[in-house]
């Protein structure tokens, strides 16, 4: 639990200088590359963009996009506060509909190993809500962290470096 023993939690700010450099440094990269991919295909600088016809695709991309700078605020941002409760919800929801439309893409016919972070993601959406609920702000934070990190940073990196994938398709042609 937060305590006023940590100066950092007095202000709201609950996580290390070092994570919050991970953060900043994760989120910015992550938001700045997917700006860029997005830039690229509004001004016709790709080819043709074939998933999009999807609807699975098209929400879990509309709604993953805002989750990735959303996250980052949450975590640098004050804690507690009426804001970051609100924003935090919108947070798991946006997490939530991504993994939901995620069940609905295939490709060659099945899952695929990235499938793994859909039941990832709910369960840690489904702790993240219990635990700020029951006051447990250690394991809430810990769910988010691993939720931020795991589930949305490495399918992110995988969307860019994945031959063929929507976002490899938008930043690199």
């Amino acid at each position: 639990m937060t305590t006023l023993a940590n100066p950092a939690a007095r202000n709201g700010f609950d996580i290390s200088p070092f994570t919050r450099a991970m953060v900043i440094v994760a989120g910015g990269a992550m938001t700045a590359i997917c700006l860029l991919a997005i830039g690229r295909a509004l001004l016709g600088l790709t080819p043709d963009l074939p998933h999009l016809r999807y609807l699975a695709v098209a929400i879990h991309v509309t709604t993953v996009l805002p989750c990735v700078p959303l996250g980052a605020y949450l975590l640098l941002a004050r804690k507690g506060t009426d804001m970051h409760k609100l924003l935090g919800k919108v947070w798991v929801g946006l997490m939530l509909v991504t993994a939901t439309a995620a069940l609905f893409i295939h490709s060659g016919g099945g899952f695929s190993w990235i499938h793994i972070f859909v039941p990832v993601t709910y369960r840690a959406c489904w702790k993240i809500v219990s635990t700020a609920r029951a006051g447990n702000i250690k394991a809430h934070k810990g769910e988010i962290m691993g939720l931020f990190f795991g589930a949305l940073m490495i399918p992110g990196i995988w969307a860019f470096i994945g031959e063929g994938r929507l976002m490899n398709v938008m930043l690199l042609g």
